[in-house]
Order: structure tokens, then sequence, then C-alpha cells
């Protein structure tokens, strides 16, 4: 890590050009967000050049005390460049001069190290990593196990998903890989490498030199296995990340076919997601609305729910409606293709999208009162009534259109009441309604778009 004062051996040289150290007036700080920037580099000589990768955290502030502000430093820049081979990092700080504008000068190698760990070196060891083979790397790859799927990377055969136990190599590559975890996945903390059931899938590139295999990580997934009474396992998906310089090819919806390939080939019980984020579950529903697709037993009652909502007058209905499957289609989904409840619940709203035309404002709009019913039933109770209760809009400096639900009693005198009374305008709770309604509706027409163009030719016949 370099800190770097401009100008300092100028004004050493010339006393008389020795600047003032201070701020007028009381310091303000600066958002982390807008003076550290980290990139990923495959060469030495990318750093500083156009052909680096700019990482951009979801959030550099929360690293940085409560508000996020970094105090006493002027014209502060920390740019962190982090090696795609060795995954060490170096840190070039610089500023103009610092001071005590009122509320301290911000340490910043403790920051840093909080995020970077061990990974973080001075800049003479960072370019030497680039000169020699990460064996940690080759050596997890060449323990692990080849995911054999048809299909998976038919484009690039040099590109496969390896399964290994976290442990050994593979152990030592998860610890070099947690500053990036920390920066690019939202709420993330590192896993207990030390806890029994630990997996990672590994994508890699592979290349040959001087008849040496050597292994470039595109991405990975980290799972655990967990025992599921009373005598099965399930799978929950920890963390997924492809690196900055191969998203958008593919790589993390591979590594969710993958594990859904082995989760039905080993039968575990089911697969689950840990806290996805939205483009995460956008990328998942999709691939299972497309193995939902040409799996047999869910087309007739598909087909009964599609030929229900055409033919109804929905509009008119006197009590609330779910567009709900079979409990014992349910059990065979989750028992076939490891799906659980929630997510297929999840999917099989937008198979029924897909299967409605677009175009036949009928079906259209019975399809929206039912998700209408489902989000007022999930929300506020029952079709009969709203058991007590009430939904209501609360403003917050993080969130203007966030709502939250209270319980009144059904009975007793108002004195009794200790929670929030029913909103005089009852038009409010209903636009509260609609637009999560819509925002719903809105997620369902996404991931049809993608499962569309992706097998138009599975789809339910109308």
């Amino acid at each position: 890590m370099a800190l770097k004062q401009k100008g300092t051996d100028a004004a050493a040289a010339d006393p008389k050009k020795r600047r003032r150290v201070g701020f007028s007036g009381t310091d303000a700080g600066v958002e982390a967000n807008e003076c550290m920037k980290v990139f990923l580099v495959r060469n030495p000589d990318e750093m500083g050049s156009v052909d680096c990768t700019s990482i951009v955290p979801f959030d550099l502030n929360h690293f940085f005390g409560e508000d996020g502000k970094i105090y006493g430093y002027k014209n502060l820049k920390i740019n962190v460049w982090i090696s795609a081979k060795s995954f060490h990092g170096y840190a070039d700080i610089s500023f103009d001069e610092t001071s005590d504008g009122g509320k301290g000068i911000t340490d910043l190698k403790p920051v840093l190290q909080n995020i970077f760990g061990e990974n973080l070196v001075e800049k003479e060891e960072f370019l030497h990593t680039f000169s020699k083979e990460c064996e940690y790397i080759r050596t997890a790859v060449t323990n692990g196990s080849a995911i054999k799927l048809d299909g998976l990377y038919e484009s690039d055969p040099a590109v496969e998903i390896v399964r290994v136990e976290l442990q050994g190599a593979a152990a030592f590559l998860y610890s070099r890989l947690v500053p990036l975890i920390l920066l690019l996945i939202e709420g993330s903390t590192p896993i207990d490498i030390g806890e029994h059931g630990w997996e990672m899938l590994l994508v890699v590139k592979k290349t040959t030199q001087e008849a040496v295999s050597k292994f470039e990580l595109l991405g990975f997934a980290a799972v655990h296995n967990f025992y599921h009474y009373p005598e099965s396992t399930r799978l929950r998906i920890s963390q997924i990340l492809v690196l900055p310089p191969y998203q958008g090819e593919g790589h993390g919806l591979r590594l969710l076919e993958a594990i859904n390939y082995f989760a039905q080939s080993e039968n575990i019980y089911d697969v689950t997601i840990e806290d996805p984020s939205d483009y995460l579950q956008y990328v998942r529903s999709s691939i299972d609305c497309l193995r939902l697709l040409t799996f047999d037993p869910i087309k007739p009652a598909l087909s009964a729910t599609v030929s229900s909502l055409k033919e109804t007058n929905l509009s008119k209905r006197t009590h609330s409606l779910r567009m709900v499957p079979p409990a014992e289609l349910m059990e065979t989904v989750h028992q076939k293709l490891k799906i659980n409840k929630k997510q297929f619940l999840r999917c099989w709203e937008i198979l029924i999208f897909l299967s409605l035309d677009s175009q036949d404002h009928k079906s259209m709009d019975n399809f929206r009162a039912c998700i209408y019913d489902r989000i007022k039933g999930e929300i506020l109770g029952s079709a009969s009534g709203t058991n007590g209760k009430r939904l209501l809009q609360m403003s917050s400096s993080s969130n203007e259109e966030s709502f939250a639900v209270y319980w009144t009693q059904e009975s007793g005198d108002a004195d009794d009441q200790t929670v929030e009374q029913q909103p005089e305008d009852l038009k409010t709770q209903e636009q509260q309604l609609n637009e999560l309604v819509d925002n719903q509706m809105e997620e369902i027409v996404g991931v049809a778009k993608n499962v569309n163009s992706r097998g138009k030719d599975k789809l339910v016949a109308p």
C-alpha cells in the first residue's frame, strides 16, 4: 500500500513554497464511493490503462463508518488494483494534504485491511505475482471433478465447471476471493470454511503452455450440503459470483444449470438460494421455467388453469381467486426437479402468463386480478376480511414508498388499541396494493420475455 502526498518533495526543497496545512471551516468529509476505485487487471500493463476492468462495488461507503465518509484529506484518491491471476491487491493512495477539520483524520490502512486482508501487498510484490503460476487454482481444479453436462460449454470446450470440496487448495482459493465477495455481493459475509459440507463450483478456462495446463478462474459458486430429516440432503446456494470481465457471458446461468444437474442426479431433497439478488432470482426463475416447460406432468393442470382464465369473468368475483397448482403436482415437481414449493409457485404464475395471449384483454385482466388477490391475501389476510390488518405507507429516509402491515384488534374499546388505526381514505390502501401488483407483474413479464426468447418451442399450446 502506497501513500503519496502530492507536492511533498518540492515543498521540502524550498521552505518558502510550503503550503499551510488546513481546511477552511468544518471538514465535510468525502464519501468513499467518490474517491475510491477498484480495478481487476490480468497483467501489469493494464494498471492505469483503458484495458483494465473497473469493478463497481455495490457500496464502498458502508466500509467507512456509519456515514460512509473519509475525513482529513484534501483531494484524496484511492486506486486499488486486484490481480485476476492471484487475487492479490495493491492500494495506491494519493492526496494533497491532511488536516483535522474537526472530525479527525481517517486511518485508511485498517479499513483497507478489513476489506482485502492479507491479499493487500506492496507494489513490488504485487507486480511479481503476475510472473508466478497460482498453484492453488491448478491444484484445486486437479483435485476436483468436472461436471459433464450436454450443451454446458459446447461453444468453448476450453471452459468447464469443476466441483471441488472446500478444503486444502480450494479453501485457500476461496480466502483469496473474499475481498471480491465483500465488494460485489451485497450483504455477504465470508463462509466458515471449517464447517462440514461446503463445496465450490469453479468456472475455469484451460490453456496449455509448454505442455503445462494453466487455469483462469472466470467465476464460482459456493454451496452447502446439510442434513434433511430423515435421511436426505438439502443444497443451499450461498454465493454465486462471476468475475467482472466475464459477466454477461452466461457463466452464472451455467453454474445454476450444473447445480440443478447434480441435485437431480444425486437425489438431493431440494435446492434453495440464500438471499438471492433480484438478478439472480430472475436467472433462476428463467432456468426453472424452461425446465418446467418440458416437464409433462404439469401440462394438464396448466392447460386447465389457462382455460379457466380465458373463459371466466373474474371482474365480477365475490371472493378472492388464486392460481394454485394441485398439491400432488407440487410434490411431483419437488421430487423430480428439486424445485421447492415457494419457487414453483413463482414459476407457476410465469408459466400461466406465458400461455396466455397478451392481446386478449379479458384473460390478462383475469390474470392480474388473481395476482392482486394473492398479494392482498398475503399482506392483509383472507378474502373474508383483513383479519384486523392494515397496510400503511411509511416514509423513511431510505425508501419513500415503503409499506408496513399493522394489526388492530377485532373487538374492544378504541382506548385498548395500541397500534395504528385504519386510514380514513381506503383509496390509499387500494393504490398501494396496486403498486405492489404492478411491481409483481413487471417481474413476471421480465422473466417471461427471457423464457420466451430461449424456449419458444416449448410453450404450452393455447
